[in-house]
């Protein structure tokens, strides 16, 4: 559902940017017989409930407006997490200095899983320093995301 996402992105990210916000990531998925569209919003202070309340007000009336998705659909608006998904490079470069946890494809020197500080990214590799420094084609990344430690 690329189109759908592709179609609805630039009004969210407008509606946010009007209310301060930025959109970390939208996605459109059916589970079970329902179809969800979702909306994660941050600031650079944090989201809370009221955020996602007030965005999610201004959003709904327009995406109905605009009629971007035939048929019923649930509307969820949510900050990205503790432990957000990183998938692009806007999502790298705001998680620069994070502890990270990147699943691999395919091992690198026996691991599959790896973990340290984002230190830097470029279109192929993310390199990654703890007590060394690890170089990860981006090939290679099944899932990254910030890694907190209860």
């Amino acid at each position: 559902m690329a189109s759908i996402v592709e179609r609805v992105t630039p009004l969210c990210e407008k509606v946010a940017s009007e209310l301060g916000y930025f959109i970390w990531d939208v996605d459109y998925v059916k589970e079970g017989t329902e179809w969800f569209l979702r909306i994660e919003i941050d600031k650079e202070d944090g989201i809370g409930i009221e955020d996602c309340e007030a965005y999610s007000r201004a959003i709904d009336p327009l995406l109905d407006e605009e009629n971007y998705i035939e048929g019923a659909y649930r509307l969820e608006v949510s900050s990205p997490g503790i432990e957000r998904i990183i998938k692009n490079d806007f999502h790298l470069e705001k998680c620069i200095g994070e502890v990270v946890e990147i699943k691999l494809f395919a091992a690198i020197e026996g691991c599959k899983l790896a973990r340290g500080t984002l230190f830097s990214f470029d279109s192929d590799s993310v390199t990654l320093k703890d007590e060394n420094e690890i170089v990860i084609p981006r090939k290679n990344i099944a899932k990254m995301n910030i890694y907190f430690e209860f």
